[in-house]
């Protein structure tokens, strides 16, 4: 018997099978289904999908064989490794003299046939092979059982490949999840170690005006009182916004079924606005499955936008609802001002705004819809009416 000569990229390909964290790992359906398909092509009683470790051959799949493993020196499998690039065949181990003594053909399972096709990965390690044995010496293996020998080991790597960039997603997944609980601590300390200080500032600005104004009216103290209110109102809706950003970024995603148009009734009665609004619901009365946190703060940040710019006496909003095969999409219209083709793009960036109309304005708003949407795998744009008067016209779409 001849022991199989170790690889020259032995360490390599050591720490190539060691990536896939396969060893020692339970059955799985998808690799037996592949040795009992190669058992039948092939036409033999037993198939392996077989890895080579460093001192042993251990058997992901063993169809027609109770053995999970046996020493590497033994292996018909560490030899077939030692050439990648071919299907390694041995017709009639008793007259092989690599083989002939080998316990594996004299005992049990008694291999006479075997036939091996290297488990290559894309770096060009062969980690161990996909294999049929027959008890029988063999010489008719056809082209095309050697063929469908190899695509079959294609397919077990393929398994691998999946499997490693599983795992590694999971690693990546494990160690955004960590981040995204460190930002959210980060920003929930930042946002109460800002308000705290804010407050104080707005409270004896307010201490200075109930008890000392009367002494300053014929300065302009009065004035630098209101500017420091301004800011600070500014400071607290950016604090909030930020803050609202990045726990809907970091937030998972909960879907249920909800109506659209009784939804939308119920956003406006949350709003609890003074203004009088004007509602035109096309195609709503449907009921769809999504997150209805998500439709709630986008369909709360538009209505709150138009009447914050309208200049009309009633707000007049048109929500209109269709879907694909792919994705729920909605228009929403107002009669405000509307805003020029020009700043279609800027709306969307964080913290630019286009018309100051309190200290609150912070340019977040939009942003915020935006980054929702993308996170749910939609899109949103702005458009020009198709009735050509003038307001906003946005279209937003949902992934189903």
């Amino acid at each position: 018997m001849l022991k199989p000569e170790i690889p020259l990229n032995e360490s390599d390909r050591l720490k190539a099978l060691e990536s896939f964290e396969i060893l020692n790992t339970l059955e799985e359906e998808e690799y037996d289904a592949i040795t009992r398909i190669a058992a039948d092509i092939c036409n033999t009683p037993m198939a392996l999908v077989s890895l080579v470790d460093a001192d042993r051959q251990w058997f992901k799949s063993h169809y027609g064989i109770d053995a999970t493993e046996t020493p590497r020196d033994l292996a018909f499998c560490a030899h077939a490794i030692n050439t990648p690039e071919e299907l390694f065949i041995v017709e009639d181990s008793s007259k092989d003299e690599r083989f002939a003594d080998n316990p594996l053909v004299t005992g049990g399972p008694q291999v006479q046939f075997y036939a091996g096709a290297p488990l290559n990965t894309k770096d060009g390690f062969s980690i161990g092979t996909l294999c049929v044995i027959d008890t029988l010496p063999r010489t008719n293996f056809t082209t095309k059982q050697q063929a469908c020998l190899r695509s079959l080991a294609n397919q077990v790597m393929t398994q691998l490949e999946l499997r490693r960039q599983n795992n590694l997603q999971q690693i990546i997944n494990n160690e955004l999840n960590v981040k995204n609980n460190q930002l959210k601590h980060f920003t929930y300390r930042l946002a109460h170690d800002m308000k705290t200080p804010l407050q104080g500032i707005s409270s004896l600005v307010s201490f200075i005006k109930m008890d000392y104004l009367h002494l300053l009216k014929e300065t302009e103290v009065p004035e630098w009182l209101d500017t420091i209110e301004d800011r600070v109102s500014y400071m607290e809706a950016l604090i909030n916004g930020i803050t609202n950003y990045t726990n809907i970024m970091n937030s998972e995603v909960e879907f249920s079924e909800f109506n659209i148009e009784g939804e939308i009734h119920n956003i406006v009665k949350k709003l609890n606005v003074s203004s009088v609004i004007e509602l035109k619901l096309t195609n709503c009365d449907n009921v769809v499955n999504h997150s209805v946190k998500s439709f709630d703060q986008i369909i709360s940040e538009l209505i709150t936008n138009s009447i914050k710019f309208s200049r009309q006496p009633i707000t007049s909003i048109d929500i209109s609802f269709s879907e694909t095969d792919g994705f729920y999409s909605f228009e929403y219209q107002d009669n405000g001002p509307g805003i020029l083709e020009q700043f279609w793009e800027k709306v969307f960036i964080m913290f630019e705004t286009l018309r100051k109309l309190n200290p609150t304005d912070t340019g977040i708003g939009l942003a915020t819809i935006k980054a929702i949407i993308e996170k749910l795998g939609g899109t949103i744009e702005l458009k020009n009416r198709p009735d050509h008067c003038s307001g906003t016209h946005f279209k937003f779409t949902l992934l189903k």
